[in-house]
């Protein structure tokens, strides 16, 4: 279902438009906006949120700082945790080298620039530094992130369907692809919803790859994904979602579709990291300000919404009021 906010542009209309970059939703939400799409999450929509709350079950949907050993961009070495006593009745802790990306995590809009347009909003690149405030992780801190959660598992989608989800591929989920598994499940999406998308790609990362496996995998980053498409990024904003999350490490395929459009045949790659070229984080972050979510614990959730057949809840997600933050671990909670 397409997005009920009527004061708000379509996807085409945005691409159409010739007071900012096309395809960007700069100045929809004000001048000065520095939270995107997060604006569709309203007081009225965590209101009826928690309306959705009937057991009481909770689930966890963050995974332990250091479960994703090395973690899969190659870049992120895990946490040290020190321990310490000031007398014997007494004990304190510290992390050494956190990185706030290497586990379950939300991207702060200042995560992406868009190698024409810039940062979303047009915020400048010198402000886009170490306990600057402008686009950073504590914007959505401050806002709180509570709302109605839909989870669309396409595992056991693909799985009914006689089709399981290759999780050693790109395999790249459509628009058509996303419709069918909310049609399966009797889900409508709506204005304001955090979507999560569950493959199972988090869990047979953990759970099935070997030691060694796991330590080449940045060297061949292949997991499923959102397949990179101009339709793809219009049925995310003209759903009006708030944010994206999902259980892979990118929420969109990687490596990514060289025929999308998307790709800058001139674009040198990186030195070290993630391919970002082709990726739809830079129309999705920089331009439309979609805060995505990667690496969430989806798995009890999944299950819970199988058992019930209630894909709906009480969401609700906390990052790290770090001024200036580039990303968070989501800190968040799915209610029944």
């Amino acid at each position: 279902m397409i997005g009920d906010r009527r004061d708000v542009p379509t996807y085409a209309e945005l691409k159409a438009r010739t007071d900012g970059p096309p395809g960007s939703s700069w100045g929809v939400f004000g001048t000065d906006d520095q939270l995107g799409t997060m604006n569709f999450l309203t007081a009225e929509h965590a209101v009826e949120a928690t309306r959705l709350v009937r057991s009481g079950r909770i689930f966890n949907l963050d995974y332990a700082v250091n479960a994703f050993r090395p973690a899969p961009s190659g870049t992120r070495p895990a946490a040290q945790h020190h321990i310490f006593a000031n007398n014997p009745n007494h004990r304190d802790d510290w992390l050494d080298s956190f990185y706030l990306q290497s586990s379950s995590q939300i991207d702060a809009l200042r995560h992406i620039r868009h190698p024409r347009h810039g940062f979303y909003g047009g915020a400048a690149d010198d402000d886009i530094a170490v306990g600057a405030p402008s686009l950073g992780i504590q914007l959505l801190a401050e806002k709180g992130i509570v709302g109605r959660g839909v989870l669309l598992d396409l595992g056991r989608h693909f799985e009914r369907r006689g089709t399981p989800i290759d999780l050693a591929s790109n395999q790249m989920f459509t628009p058509a692809d996303l419709e069918d598994a909310a049609a399966a499940q009797g889900l409508e999406l709506r204005s304001g919803d955090i979507l999560l998308l569950r493959t199972g790609w988090a869990a047979y990362y953990i759970e099935t790859l070997s030691d060694s496996e796991r330590a080449a995998f940045s060297t061949r980053i292949r997991h499923p994904g959102l397949a990179q498409s101009e339709e793809m990024i219009a049925w995310l904003w003209d759903r009006q979602l708030a944010m994206v999350a999902s259980d892979d490490s990118g929420v969109e395929a990687h490596p990514v579709d060289p025929d999308s459009g998307l790709v800058d045949p001139d674009e040198p790659a990186p030195e070290r990291g993630v391919l970002h070229n082709g990726m739809m984080h830079r129309p999705l972050i920089a331009l439309l300000g979609l805060s995505l979510g990667e690496l969430w614990n989806l798995e009890a959730l999944a299950d819970d919404c199988a058992r019930d057949g209630v894909f709906e809840f009480l969401l609700t997600a906390k990052p790290l009021n770090l001024v200036g933050g580039v990303g968070s671990p989501p800190n968040a909670m799915a209610i029944k």
